[in-house]
């Protein structure tokens, strides 16, 4: 903000949030760029991640695994069916659901997309030792619980 043309310092820009966010902005498009690499887009390989751990899942599963609502899942899907990594198939025990499943292709993304993470990990905690590390994750961890975050 400025008054009087001279910059003044915003409180907001002071808080640990906002640097929380600050940083976050960045990783997300650190990994973005790695992630691009085997062309997808962040967001993206976290849906793979839970079909990597549980193929088969229902899109409700999904949406809550992710934290994310099922129109959101919805769309994903779509976009990861048209490039070939995932199929829908409906579900054979409740006719009003579908399950979702790798295709061979979302298989053989998995090495590169955990490559792509690890890169980015040692790129953004570089400047931490191994303590320091155990400890922002320990923190971080206590953050996500205090905003009721327990899956996503």
């Amino acid at each position: 903000m400025k008054s009087n043309g001279v910059e003044v310092n915003h409180p907001v820009k002071e808080t640990t949030g906002f640097a929380l966010a600050k940083v976050c902005k960045a990783h997300r498009g650190n990994v973005g760029g790695m992630l691009a690499e085997v062309g997808l887009h962040v967001g993206q390989e976290m849906v793979l991640i839970e079909l990597w751990q549980s193929d088969g899942l229902r899109g409700g599963e999904l949406a809550c695994r992710l934290g994310v609502e099922p129109p959101t899942v919805t769309k994903m899907l779509r976009r990861l069916e048209g490039i070939g990594l995932v199929e829908r198939r409906p579900d054979p025990t409740d006719a009003r659901s579908f399950r979702v499943y790798l295709t061979e292709e979302g298989r053989a993304l998995e090495d590169p997309v955990s490559l792509s993470w690890e890169r980015a990990e040692e790129r953004t905690f570089a400047g931490l030792d191994a303590s320091e590390r155990r400890e922002l994750g320990r923190l971080l961890a206590k953050v996500r619980a205090g905003l009721g975050a327990s899956r996503n």
